[in-house]
């Protein structure tokens, strides 16, 4: 809900929706963000603004009218929680807001491909409204968005893989504690990291078989365009150019499109590589079947030399050992698909299990959280659902908000 506010009535914690008065007059170019620092309200308040619009469905709302707004302490948040968090959804309740939020999404980044395509502007409003609202559904529960967004059709992938990377950065930067504007820079990163696509022919990107090494070299270029595409057509800030240009790096210094290393590859980039690489092999492409999202997480656990592990390791603790979706094994010899994940354990998550190993029969579906005290059962494994056969397996966890 919007609120009309004085300025006066500002304070850390609100959620700006609109600054009245032209924009040159001060000092943010982007009015639509959650205000987290004191610095940046004094700039407000000198800024010389006399009204604004808050939106307290994302942040605070003013106090009530029996307790006057001057009276009403300015504090700087905590560091190490520097956002209002809203109450945590389990995965079912944000589930059916995350699939609307993905439509829109899409339609909103195929617009700006297209837009940008034709030499168009990208309009920078329809990014931060798209990564405010791919953000605000991460912080109810991270699983949902990314999960869903991992469920793209092939013909799909460029513009659902922006979307999927967007919210992987976003649920990082958080893991990794980084500040909150610092989050947003990040998503809108994800969002952009792969314009540079649209320069690269359809029949290179969507070929079923082998690229020959000129059209890899071909492929090899898209982080240079997508750098020129947003350098031509939008000002979204040095970290989205940044991570456009080296998602592709690796910290061993093989990878492209400059072959940095270590240290020389900044963290938004060296996120930016595990985002995009998670996303990619967990998904179907017209070229190769996705793989399970915990044999995903464990093998890229072992490609040396490939990503930073301290940013892998944030990765894994936000998206789980055993990511929803993933199929475990149970020591009762039950096979499962994770359904949750527990906050505070990466190893005992809910599952929902179908099938006995050792009668080798399906079984009546039942969620178990290996949380509870009383549960006597854990994971012993991953499993490959391509070797047993299944089909259909994330209806286990995702129901009737399966992306259509």
């Amino acid at each position: 809900m919007l609120r009309h506010i004085r300025i006066d009535q500002l304070q850390v914690g609100m959620f700006i929706h609109e600054l009245d008065g032209n924009w040159l007059d001060h000092p943010f170019w982007k009015t639509r963000f959650l205000l987290t620092r004191s610095q940046d309200l004094d700039k407000l308040l000198a800024a010389g603004i006399q009204t604004l619009r808050i939106d307290v469905s994302k942040g605070l709302d003013v106090p009530s009218a029996s307790e006057p707004a001057e009276c009403v302490p300015i504090a700087e948040p905590a560091p190490a929680d520097p956002v209002p968090r809203p109450e945590r959804l389990e995965l079912r309740a944000e589930l059916p807001q995350a699939l609307r939020l993905l439509a829109g999404s899409k339609a909103a980044v195929t617009a700006m491909f297209n837009d940008a395509r034709l030499g168009k502007a990208v309009d920078a409003a329809r990014v931060n409204e798209v990564v405010s609202q791919i953000s605000a559904s991460v912080l109810r529960n991270p699983s949902a968005m990314i999960s869903l967004a991992r469920l793209k059709r092939a013909d799909d992938y460029t513009y659902m893989h922006s979307v999927a990377v967007c919210a992987l950065m976003i649920a990082l930067g958080r893991s990794l504690k980084l500040p909150e504007d610092q989050v947003t820079q990040a998503g809108t990163a994800g969002l952009l990291h792969d314009i540079g696509k649209l320069a690269i022919p359809d029949e290179i990107l969507n070929k079923p078989g082998r690229l020959t090494d000129e059209e890899f070299r071909t492929i090899k270029q898209h982080p240079q365009e997508g750098c020129r595409i947003l350098q031509q057509t939008c000002d979204v800030g040095s970290v989205a150019l940044d991570v456009c240009m080296h998602h592709h790096e690796k910290v061993d210094g093989s990878g492209y499109p400059y072959g940095l290393a270590g240290e020389q590859i900044s963290l938004f980039a060296r996120m930016g590589a595990v985002c995009d690489v998670y996303d990619a092999i967990t998904s179907q492409r017209s070229y190769k079947s996705s793989w399970d999202p915990a044999v995903s997480i464990s093998r890229m656990a072992e490609w040396r030399g490939h990503f930073d592990n301290d940013v892998l390791h944030a990765f894994v603790r936000c998206v789980g050992i055993y990511p929803v979706g993933a199929l475990v094994r149970l020591q009762s010899g039950r096979l499962g698909v994770v359904v949750e994940q527990h906050e505070q354990s990466l190893l005992t998550p809910k599952v929902n299990v179908f099938f006995s190993t050792r009668s080798n029969l399906p079984l009546p579906r039942q969620v178990i959280d290996l949380s509870q005290p009383g549960c006597n059962d854990r994971i012993v494994g991953r499993e490959n659902s391509e070797n047993w056969g299944f089909r259909q397996l994330d209806d286990l966890w995702a129901g009737p908000y399966l992306p259509a």
